[in-house]
């Protein structure tokens, strides 16, 4: 274990159809995702979000605990685990609705958020959204040194209305170092260019936004220009968990290299290698 990262935000179950009609029970949650891919990475990661006791939060619980990271922080309740239930179209692309109301998934408070400090803390999806959860996770994390990786992971199915849900993404642009969000989120919340958005976001603090374009590959901005990758080319089975490794991957530079040491000759290689991750999570059923 060489850094220490936190991970903010929720863990879920995803409801995966298979072959033969079957559903599929798997751990899921953006936060979760990424939190399981650095610990995998071998960095001391640790999750802060709430687990349920029911069987889905001890399902969640032991695989957190398998990958290795960290649950001191976790916040355990009687209140249900909230599901994800995806949709896997005929090219393996998935889109997701949700129940949430009630569950321990978004019950962040500060009464249990912790007082201590990390490195970086990566914070994003619905746990970023949601209220009045969203505002008290805000007002912890402005109060936090670390560097901050956020990706808002948009779910226009969660809401549904641009303006509403714009505005909040945007609160948390102000606290964070590095923005990771796909095409597809960017067109549904913003009318202006990338370029145009993106350079707003500089103006306000941020050093890199990271797009990530499907089948397409992915690109960064920095201040010095644009970088672009292409995807890797693999046999898709589903594209559940692509974009958290790919947040994975980038977590994993910043912690090896520092902000300031992710320059375009080293950021190129992140994408790269972030690239090289998705498509594999691509090739499995699930978030692996």
């Amino acid at each position: 274990m060489v850094s220490q990262v936190w991970v903010v935000g929720e863990a879920l179950i995803d409801l995966i159809p298979v072959v033969g009609g079957e559903i599929s029970e798997m751990v899921g949650g953006g936060p979760c995702n990424s939190a399981k891919a650095l610990a995998r990475l071998g960095f001391s990661t640790t999750f802060i979000g709430g687990i349920s006791t029911d069987s889905y939060g001890e399902a969640i619980e032991r695989e957190l605990s398998n990958s290795g990271v960290i649950l001191d922080f976790v916040h355990r309740s009687d209140l249900p685990t909230a599901l994800a239930i995806a949709t896997i179209n005929e090219v393996g692309l998935a889109s997701y609705e949700f129940k949430l109301d009630s569950t321990v998934s978004f019950n962040f408070n500060s009464s249990w958020l912790p007082k201590e400090d990390s490195e970086v803390i990566h914070i994003g999806s619905v746990a970023t959204l949601l209220e009045p959860g969203a505002s008290e996770l805000y007002k912890w994390l402005s109060k936090k040194s670390a560097t901050i990786v956020f990706d808002p992971n948009v779910r226009p199915s969660i809401q549904g209305d641009r303006e509403i849900y714009r505005n909040s993404v945007e609160r948390w642009i102000d606290l964070a170092k590095i923005v990771k969000l796909s095409e597809d989120d960017f067109s549904w919340l913003y009318q202006s260019s990338e370029s145009e958005v993106i350079a707003n976001w500089f103006s306000r603090g941020t050093e890199i936004v990271v797009v990530t374009r499907a089948e397409r590959g992915l690109s960064a901005f920095t201040r010095d220009g644009r970088i672009d990758c292409p995807a890797a080319k693999v046999k898709l089975v589903d594209s559940v968990g692509a974009g958290d490794t790919i947040g994975a991957v980038i977590v994993e530079g910043l912690l090896k290299h520092g902000l300031a040491g992710l320059k375009a000759d080293v950021l190129k290689q992140v994408l790269e290698r972030a690239a090289k991750a998705a498509g594999i999570t691509c090739s499995r059923a699930g978030a692996n």
